[in-house]
């Protein structure tokens, strides 16, 4: 896998983009896409199959633990595939990355056929499907450099929202796949589309040698403050969208168990929150990733009050319309947060030294290098929040009957995250003249 490796690549360069640039990002995007939806489609399809373990009698709280442990191996992943595509190429990774969902589809099909698997086997299993959750990392961190810095929020977005809504296919077609073919089938059914995308990935994707770095040298962004600030805004959206959208159908079932079978209607939650995910992207390249992320923070808070009131007043259509509206939030706070990652690190690398000079071009590769490996590392703590919405909602309905302590904790989180946000962006920009011009 090692003859697909261009040599010279200048997105920033208007001629070149224009004349090949951007037919070989667009080509390699779609096929990122394809192969990340699939990760996610693995990474999440127990947040289904959890629902239908009822022959095996395990509680809400150990039902909640099968779908938080995908999030948390997930999230773990995410560190070192950040460095895959710098290390071994993207497409060589994609092609890697993809193949490995085999694994865990297929674990999950053994786990089910039999009546008496225990508890344990399942956790363990569960855990594999986080091999799914790592694509995101490499996808993201690979696709920074293929794009010019004024259409990274868009493409980004795209690629992100791409396999984002991987959640939303799980949650649409697993239920009708296992009603027809079994349990079992929530598994298997994924296989020829896994070795579909690790064929497209090896055929039609690029390596780039721009993108060649060393690990060490990228593991050095950890040191930076911004890597953590952002880290932690990423919780509040991505970790929130992972999160609120894997426990949708064990929170209608366990809240609402007369209208479980409504249980049907959860991926429209994901679907919205990954469709709007580009429009977060896209309003961040207009008026700043700051600004939009801070009204988010506020209006996912407001949100959660609502979901609260839903479930207080025991009305499901209260309930359902507020959780939706919550998902969507996360989805357009995903975009802009993404976006203010690398124009941030781009921003710090270039300040100060002329525009057009052979040492702002050298800043230029330099903050590129740093946006890519920041992506990853952001991406893969901001993930860990969707295992702690799980957990929360799973000790909170152990502790209380309730989801209602989780939700309220969930709010402050929100409201310290849009503090964070002003204080670290909005109430600095203006001293920073190069976070300004970079509309972070």
């Amino acid at each position: 896998m090692a003859k697909r490796w261009i040599t010279e690549w200048r997105p920033d360069d208007p001629g070149f983009w224009e004349q090949s640039g951007k037919r070989v990002a667009r080509r390699n995007l779609l096929f990122s896409v394809f192969a990340e939806h699939l990760g996610f489609t693995v990474w999440t399809v127990w947040s289904i199959v959890a629902v239908k373990l009822g022959s095996y009698e395990f509680s809400t709280d150990q039902l909640f633990w099968i779908v938080s442990l995908p999030n948390l191996v997930g999230s773990a992943l995410r560190i070192p595939y950040t460095f895959g595509p710098a290390k071994f190429g993207g497409r060589n990774f994609t092609v890697v990355s993809a193949l490995l969902l085999l694994v865990p589809a297929a674990l999950l099909a053994v786990a089910v056929s039999d009546p008496a698997t225990p508890y344990w086997v399942f956790l363990a299993i569960a855990a594999t499907a986080g091999l799914g959750g790592g694509n995101f990392a490499s996808s993201m961190a690979n696709i920074t450099y293929f794009y010019p810095q004024a259409k990274q929020g868009s493409a980004l977005g795209l690629n992100a929202a791409g396999g984002n809504i991987g959640v939303s296919s799980v949650q649409l077609f697993m239920p009708l796949v296992i009603g027809a073919f079994g349990l079992a089938a929530a598994g298997l059914f994924w296989i020829p589309f896994i070795l579909a995308a690790a064929a497209g990935a090896y055929f039609f994707m690029d390596n780039l040698t721009a993108a060649k770095a060393d690990p060490k040298a990228q593991l050095k962004i950890a040191g930076r403050a911004q890597t953590w600030i952002m880290a932690l805004l990423y919780i509040g959206t991505f970790g929130s969208f992972i999160g609120y959208s894997t426990a949708f159908p064990l929170l209608i079932n366990s809240q609402f168990p007369e209208q479980a079978s409504l249980v049907t209607l959860a991926f429209l939650g994901p679907l919205v929150g990954s469709l709007i995910r580009p429009a977060g992207g896209w309003l961040a390249d207009r008026i700043g990733g700051s600004r939009v992320t801070l009204v988010n923070f506020g209006a996912m808070a407001g949100a959660v009050a609502l979901v609260w009131q839903g479930l207080v007043q025991q009305s499901f259509a209260l309930f359902f319309c507020s959780y939706m509206l919550l998902i969507a939030t996360t989805g357009v706070g995903n975009g802009s947060t993404y976006r203010m990652i690398p124009a941030i690190f781009r921003a710090k690398a270039t300040a100060g030294i002329p525009a057009g000079t052979p040492a702002h071009e050298a800043a230029l590769a330099v903050g590129k290098r740093d946006a890519s490996a920041a992506v990853g590392l952001i991406s893969a703590i901001g993930a860990f929040g969707g295992f702690f919405i799980n957990r929360g909602f799973g000790s909170s309905i152990a502790a209380t009957g309730g989801a209602g302590a989780a939700l309220a904790s969930f709010a402050g989180f929100y409201v310290l995250c849009a503090f964070i946000t002003w204080a670290c962006y909005l109430r600095t920009v203006g001293r920073v003249p190069s976070l300004a011009a970079a509309r972070v």
